[in-house]
């Protein structure tokens, strides 16, 4: 099979992915402090790294966050933590080859490192000086959390890797 085929299914993957993340993100997501946390992008995030790698992940990211503000059910804030933690995700996985090394970058990685990045954002562009440092970080966190460990249970009941392993075979 020739790499323009792999490329194309691996896209089309994402593609399912991001459309999940936003068909379901007015369903499940919930506003927090200046945040709206959807739980579901986390869980899409480690889905994304473990199958196909931190650069489809964080594309996933990045895609469903910008379509998430234009529809006007996400903020700004959304960009920090998914994609820092779907790149961190993917690279502990890559490193590690276990799907709770995907957990923990996802939830470090969005939970620590984008709760911290957020808070610029916050106090710049959207002018909440009101708001402390560690603010974000216990916003994010327990939405991270919950949606990273869905992601590896669902990976751990749900044999998906094999799954998209052949489909990327065919």
């Amino acid at each position: 099979m020739n790499n323009q085929n792999v490329y194309l299914k691996k896209l089309t993957f994402t593609a399912i992915f991001i459309a999940l993340g936003v068909l379901l993100a007015p369903l499940v997501s919930f506003p927090f402090g200046g945040a709206r946390v959807f739980p579901l992008q986390h869980l899409i995030n480690v889905l994304l790294a473990v199958l196909l790698g931190w650069r489809y992940s964080v594309a996933g990211a990045f895609c469903i966050s910008s379509i998430r503000i234009a529809l006007g059910v996400g903020t700004i804030l959304a960009y920090p933590g998914s994609m820092i933690g779907a790149c961190l995700s993917g690279i502990l996985y890559k490193k590690t080859g276990s799907i709770w090394g995907a957990v923990v970058g996802e939830i470090f990685g969005t939970g620590i490192l984008g709760g911290l990045v957020a808070y610029p954002l916050a106090a710049f562009i959207l002018d909440s000086k009101a708001v402390a440092l560690w603010f974000f970080v216990v916003a994010f966190l327990p939405n991270t959390f919950i949606g990273a460990i869905c992601g590896a249970v669902f990976l751990k009941i749900i044999p998906l890797k094999r799954m998209v392993e052949d489909m990327l075979k065919r």
